[in-house]
């Protein structure tokens, strides 16, 4: 385990992770540096400075610092004027709803966006830019709250392990308990546990942790002053203590059952405002017709006391503490059919 002070500083960190690990294996498995690298990297050119690339998905974000941003597709205002990298970017898939009736669609959705990560892992290492990594939200918060399956993510470690590429999953929004399980890859049944995991947020400190393969051999890989303040580690630990001690994951799960049913009951009543309803746990979204709709539901929401945000172009996103009870649900989704037959009559 690795700390840090946010976030994008654990992306940024575990893409250096990655880039060692992999040059790691190309040389041999050791760590022995020519002269020419060494001279090389401090003016920013190959062979100390290599043309390696990260793989990462279309509406994803992972931060706003260098590495991260790169690896960063939704939202315009966070990229413009910055320079980028040419590294190469997959469709994430994008589902039709509701799932169940939906299944063939989805599946092909799976396929298609699965084969275009492995056509641009192929065009990428052919034309001397090979892919060293692949990074994924188990959910593209950001994004939208886009999901995909348990067998697309088992089939995209797969493919990661197949192409000598690590696999890294950016928990940090979604790890620390919202979706029901404490990481949000814990639902889709992984052959094994991703290579790296990054996590913030609920979790107090930045950082992330990784296999013993992906290891530094060497210290100083990676490093900054703090290392995130690891005094919040006391902090970190006492969270789990009372996440253990109240059984939060399982109120997690209750709470968070009684909130989708009941959004499905309102997705039923109001077609027209309400669509898509997607979500683990209490870690839920819907989507509205438009932006504009959107936008007036979470302000006619934030006046009857109730704090939900937007993500994407259309979705509404319910972010509820961990301590969230099932009379909270049942509290949200009255105060939402109020702003419901609002907007209907």
């Amino acid at each position: 385990v690795m700390t840090m002070m946010c976030g994008s500083c654990a992306n940024e960190h575990a893409l250096k992770l990655v880039f060692g690990w992999y040059r790691h294996k190309q040389r041999g498995g050791h760590d022995q540096f020519s002269q020419e690298e060494i001279d090389s990297c401090l003016q920013n050119k190959a062979p100390g400075s290599p043309p390696l690339t990260i793989l990462s998905f279309q509406g994803a974000f992972h931060g706003r610092t260098f590495g991260s941003l790169v690896c960063t597709s939704s939202k315009y205002i966070q990229k413009i004027d910055i320079p980028s990298i040419d590294w190469p970017r997959a469709r994430f898939p994008a589902y039709k709803y509701p799932l169940e009736e939906n299944l063939r669609e989805n599946q092909q959705e799976d396929d298609k966006c699965l084969a275009e990560v492995e056509e641009l892992i192929e065009k990428y290492n052919k034309n001397g830019k090979p892919v060293a990594g692949i990074i994924t939200e188990p959910i593209q918060a950001e994004g939208g709250d886009n999901q995909a399956s348990p067998e697309f993510f088992r089939r995209l470690q797969k493919i990661a392990k197949e192409k000598g590429a690590a696999l890294l999953m950016d928990e940090v929004q979604t790890g620390g308990g919202a979706t029901g399980k404490f990481w949000c890859h814990e639902h889709f049944d992984l052959e094994s546990p991703p290579d790296i995991v990054t996590f913030s947020k609920k979790m107090i400190i930045g950082g992330f942790y990784h296999s013993t393969d992906i290891m530094p051999k060497i210290p100083y890989r990676v490093l900054n002053t703090w290392m995130g303040d690891p005094g919040r580690l006391l902090l970190l630990e006492a969270v789990l203590k009372v996440l253990k001690r109240d059984n939060l994951l399982s109120l997690v799960r209750e709470s968070g059952a009684v909130l989708m049913e009941g959004l499905q009951q309102l997705q039923a009543q109001h077609p027209t405002l309400l669509s898509a309803l997607r979500g683990r746990g209490t870690f839920i979204s819907v989507n509205c017709p438009s932006a504009k709709v959107r936008d007036n539901v979470v302000t006619r929401l934030k006046m009857k006391g109730i704090h939900c945000g937007g993500c994407g172009e259309q979705g509404i996103r319910f972010r509820p503490a961990l301590t969230f009870q099932p009379h909270h649900a049942h509290i949200v989704l009255d105060r939402f059919q109020q702003v419901l037959r609002e907007l209907s009559s």
